[in-house]
């Protein structure tokens, strides 16, 4: 390919996921699926929860939150995908990528926080009933989900801004499919301790300690739904959790393993492997665990079709 042994000082090449072309058509193909599919459910999700009074709650309104977080997130990556295995010309100039980096960091860091939120939101609701709606008034609720937002995009600026104070002197040639900090810490010839600090430190405020905070969270909520003297109550509320925690842990578990890897055993491969799940698979299955599945959300939707159906 011609246009990756060309590099320029005001941009980037993106080597992407391969260059065999009909690898670079199954994963055309295999992005815009699950592009469309995130899309469709996200919506749907945002749409059903607008529309519905009986789904004007706590929970529904972070669940709102992050479908438009996972459209967000997805939309900041996969459309880069989606132009690259098709293209022949995969650069992006320096304001773009920093663009596209800083869009995906903040969701994704706001994304670790409102999930730290939703399972405060199950504690409360599950531990402590009767003060659930004291506890989750629409104050409290609107400031966790403001305070989720602004410190993601806060502290994305901060790590974007330092990823571009850098000299990327060793190459312009990105093996990665979209811009991301790690990668691009690699063909710095600067010093990039600081970077790395600061990676650490964020990963430790934001990822650990929002994915301890969800684990405590559930530690009390798995304890009180084992006192719960009906097997029906208890697989009830324990139905509603699991879906969540198994969410947390794939999309926690990825987003740690990639960005405490920066200088240990290093595979191009396998990071954009953990890259593809976090970005692409974990917006996409949100909305089916949390909401397809969920029973007062398929009776919305299934109330609405058969209304315009009826009309």
């Amino acid at each position: 390919m011609d246009d990756i042994n060309q590099t320029s000082p005001d941009k980037f090449i993106l080597l992407g996921l391969s260059d065999v072309p009909y690898i670079q058509d199954i994963c055309f193909l295999m992005f815009l699926l699950m592009y469309i599919t995130t899309l469709s459910g996200n919506f749907l999700m945002i749409i059903t929860v607008r529309i519905s009074p009986k789904l004007h709650s706590p929970m529904y309104f972070f669940l709102s939150n992050l479908s438009v977080i996972d459209v967000g997130f997805s939309s900041s990556t996969v459309p880069i995908i989606l132009k690259n295995s098709l293209s022949k010309d995969r650069s992006i100039s320096l304001l773009g990528c920093a663009v596209q980096m800083y869009f995906s960091l903040a969701l994704g860091a706001t994304e670790c926080i409102i999930l730290a939120v939703m399972a405060y939101d199950r504690f409360a609701a599950i531990c402590k009933p009767l003060y659930y709606n004291i506890i989750m008034n629409k104050t409290l609720c609107f400031c966790l989900a403001a305070g989720s937002w602004s410190v993601g995009f806060i502290v994305s600026f901060i790590h974007v801004a330092l990823t571009f104070q850098l000299t990327f002197c060793r190459s312009h040639h990105v093996n990665h499919f979209f811009c991301e900090v790690p990668p691009l810490l690699r063909l710095s010839c600067s010093d990039t301790l600081l970077n790395e600090i600061a990676m650490y430190i964020s990963v430790v405020i934001i990822a650990v300690s929002a994915f301890l905070l969800t684990l405590i969270s559930y530690v009390h909520i798995i304890s009180t739904i084992l006192k719960i003297r009906y097997s029906q109550g208890r697989y009830k509320a324990f139905s509603t959790c699991a879906s969540h925690l198994n969410v947390v842990t794939l999309f926690y578990g990825t987003s740690i393993v990639l960005y405490l890897r920066l200088q240990s055993r290093y595979s191009h491969e396998t990071d954009k492997i953990v890259s593809i799940v976090y970005t692409a698979v974990t917006p996409m299955l949100n909305p089916f665990i949390y909401s397809v599945r969920n029973k007062d959300v398929k009776e919305t939707i299934i109330h609405n079709l058969n209304r315009k159906l009826n009309h």
